[in-house]
């Protein structure tokens, strides 16, 4: 059971209950109210056991509120049927733009946190890809996104070495450890391409699946400003979104659609990647001129 999903899930079904789209002959007698520890602590367990209720709480936020129905689907709380983690992006602007294309769904492990880069002690790091200045948390603009791709890429370079991401490796000494053990000689460049290769390889099996740009997106919640507390003033903007989800395509080389384009996939070495894609995309038009 992960902890993020499972405090996800019950959380909406609270909302749902606080709401009247389901009531205590759904629950077993269970009274969701927010606040309520015990019963928050008896859903964990039938969740995990799958029983009554909780059954229809594994499947996730996306599965049960199709099965609830009646707007509870407004309630989910997810990005690709993945369920979001407690981290706001309505303060990091591109944390948000990480939880909507990444192709696991909402993720803050593969992703970046902007307040981590408005002073210079902390992106003293990054200067070693080019990033020579602090960005603001509240930039959503072309600098912004590109400090994104570079973070996140070694992010994923963490999940394909299987190193943990709270260990404060330097990139070099990433480098040095992976040639200490291996025995090869690497480089960073080399170590950045294995990242791009492993998103690009992602984002192509999405495509292939069905998955489209429109999936790329944040729930609706996030567009509106929190009810009470510090960030109460401000909410994802739509339309800056969409303006940094475009660059983060182009800067990809991925096309309008968030398709990656054959030149991308060749300088990567993914040519049958890329054949795979351009046959997928010949279907997925041969079946729209059909319908």
């Amino acid at each position: 059971m992960d902890t993020i999903s499972t405090g996800n899930v019950i959380a909406f079904a609270m909302e749902c209950f606080e709401n009247g789209l389901i009531t205590e002959q759904d629950t077993g007698g269970v009274r969701l109210n927010f606040g309520d520890a015990q019963s928050m602590v008896k859903m964990v367990e039938m969740i995990g056991r799958r029983l009554g209720f909780g059954n229809l709480l594994a499947e996730g936020v996306m599965r049960a509120a199709v099965r609830i129905g009646r707007g509870a689907e407004k309630l989910a709380v997810h990005v690709k049927g993945q369920e979001v983690p407690m981290h706001e992006p309505r303060l990091k602007r591109a944390l948000g733009l990480g939880y909507a294309v990444s192709p696991t769904g909402a993720d803050h492990a593969h992703n970046i946190h902007d307040t981590n880069y408005t002073t210079p002690d902390a992106w003293q790091k990054v200067r070693a890809m080019g990033i020579l200045e602090p960005v603001a948390v509240e930039d959503f603009g072309p600098r912004k996104v590109r400090l994104f791709i570079y973070e996140v890429g070694w992010s994923i370079l963490d999940n394909c070495l299987v190193m943990c991401i709270f260990v404060p490796w330097s990139y070099d000494q990433k480098v040095e450890a992976v040639n200490a053990i291996t025995g090869w000689n690497t480089t960073m460049w080399e170590l950045l391409k294995v990242a791009e290769r492993a998103m690009n390889m992602a984002r192509a099996f999405n495509v292939q699946e069905g998955f489209t740009s429109r999936e790329d997106w944040l729930p609706p919640r996030f567009f509106e400003p929190q009810r009470s507390g510090p960030i109460s003033h401000v909410a994802v903007n739509p339309d800056e979104l969409k303006r940094a989800k475009h660059v983060y395509y182009g800067m990809m080389g991925w096309n309008e659609q968030g398709i990656p384009v054959r030149a991308r996939m060749e300088e990567l070495g993914l040519d049958w990647v890329a054949d795979k894609l351009e046959a997928t995309s010949f279907l997925a038009a041969e079946n729209h001129e059909l319908s």
